[in-house]
């Protein structure tokens, strides 16, 4: 009961160095970024590390299995779960990734997309705080938190955005009569799915592919992931061409 009683008889430290094996990318050898998982066997990676070796591949870079015979990138997803762990267990990782990412669109002449300003902004506000320099009674504080909770609530207005051209490719469906859209680069090629089958009128979003330059866009690709690794930067708008899935054909 004393033992029980006793918290400082409760707690085991971990040393880093024992789980990396857990919380890194089998391709890279470095801490998992933007960690996304193989869903066929939930082996977990970089994204950008995973995406660039199923170009050329189409299993899992660890256990080898087929994650499929010619789309293997639609069949992978985020995992803010485990990116959240590795975040919350490696220090100064956090800040670090989201300073490249700054410096990064910065090289570039370009604007700093929306999401990445927001996890800038409320890191600086947790460093503060932990620092005591966040004083809540503060005028200019209680301004700020309302000017945040206005941003929080422009559905992504701010973001970086993606003028857009929907074609259809295939006789067994319609074209849309508004096919020119601009919308967030944050938005992902499921939304354009989802936005598409509610035009059309269809069952289910399921029922269509999108495709950039005739290779299939994975589901939880970002536009701004296409623009820059499919549509390479070439002149606006990002073309895209939609049909029924090749099993529906």
């Amino acid at each position: 009961m004393a033992v029980l009683g006793n918290p400082d008889m409760l707690t085991r430290k971990i040393k880093l160095c024992h789980i990396n094996a857990h919380i890194t990318c089998r391709l890279c050898e470095g801490y998992l970024i933007d960690a996304t998982t193989v869903t066929e066997c939930l082996h977990t990676f970089c994204r950008s590390c995973l995406v660039k070796y199923l170009e050329e591949n189409n299993t899992c870079p660890t256990c080898r299995i087929v994650i499929h015979q010619s789309h293997p990138l639609q069949y992978i997803g985020h995992d803010r779960t485990m990116q959240d762990i590795v975040y919350k267990l490696v220090p100064g990782l956090q800040e670090a990734e989201l300073k490249k990412q700054r410096e990064f669109y910065q090289k570039l002449g370009m604007e700093v997309p929306g999401d990445i300003k927001g996890e800038l902004c409320n890191m600086k506000t947790h460093l503060d705080q932990r620092n005591g320099e966040a004083k809540c009674d503060e005028p200019g504080h209680k301004e700020s938190a309302d000017e945040k909770a206005e941003e929080d609530n422009d559905y992504h207005r701010s973001d970086e955005q993606v003028s857009i051209c929907l074609e259809c490719n295939s006789s067994k469906l319609r074209g849309l009569k508004r096919k020119w859209i601009r919308c967030s680069a944050q938005a992902t090629v499921l939304h354009l799915k989802k936005f598409i089958a509610k035009k059309l009128n269809l069952t289910s979003f399921n029922e269509l592919d999108i495709l950039c330059n005739e290779e299939i866009l994975g589901k939880d690709h970002t536009l701004k992931f296409v623009v820059v690794t499919r549509w390479r930067f070439k002149k606006s708008p990002l073309l895209l061409h939609y049909r029924p899935k090749m099993d529906l054909l």
